[in-house]
């Protein structure tokens, strides 16, 4: 062997982007496209936020918040959404601990709770809009509706993102897919627990002040 290949040094081996099997890790692509999407999502509710912020006071002469928000029911449905929270906090608890039926039951009562949820903001909308208070009514009105109705959209979507999970951990158990999609729609819950306090803050508390 020639001298100067004795001394050549060897090339640097190439970035490895597989494990020792050959097989890839989706998890990592997949968390960070969900948060990619929840960003997106963030800003989606920023803008409605910002539009409310510049017509919530645009009552066209009608009435205003003060006039319409019940406190009390809207203080009873924020409690019934945080305590899905807690509920798929216990979830994935027993996903963690691969117990198969606990994390079906929470899954469950997270989604009972969730529909409950969205019975309250059905029946406040249906009450509103009796009054003659519906999103024509105002500028103000408009915005309210735009703003909890996509908030609701997005609870009845999570909702069926479960049922479906929930037949998927039930017919091929806690699998690795199953983990992974778990992770992604505790996210999503969470986030709209988070947007949700926001517009409870933002929209109902502030709404009632002259």
């Amino acid at each position: 062997m020639p001298a100067a290949d004795q001394h050549e040094r060897p090339e640097a081996p190439a970035p490895v982007f597989f494990d020792t099997q050959g097989l890839h890790h989706p998890q990592s692509g997949t968390l960070l496209g969900f948060w990619m999407y929840l960003m997106s999502d963030l800003l989606v509710f920023a803008s409605l936020f910002a539009v409310y912020g510049v017509l919530g006071r645009s009552y066209a002469a009608g009435p205003s918040g003060a006039d319409l928000f019940n406190l009390t029911l809207v203080a009873i449905n924020t409690a019934i959404l945080l305590a899905s929270s807690l509920t798929f906090g216990l979830a994935m608890i027993a996903m963690q601990y691969r117990r198969q039926r606990a994390l079906l039951g929470w899954l469950a009562v997270t989604g009972v709770l969730g529909a409950a949820f969205l019975g309250v903001e059905i029946y406040e909308f249906h009450h509103l809009i009796s009054l003659g208070a519906g999103p024509q009514r105002s500028a103000f009105l408009s915005a309210f509706f735009a703003l909890v109705g996509t908030h609701g959209l997005h609870v009845l979507f999570g909702i069926v993102w479960l049922v479906t999970l929930m037949a998927q951990v039930a017919r091929h158990g806690i699998t690795d897919a199953n983990r992974r999609r778990l992770l992604c729609l505790s996210m999503f819950w969470h986030f709209l627990d988070v947007v949700w306090i926001a517009v409870f803050t933002f929209v109902y508390l502030m709404g009632v002040l002259p």
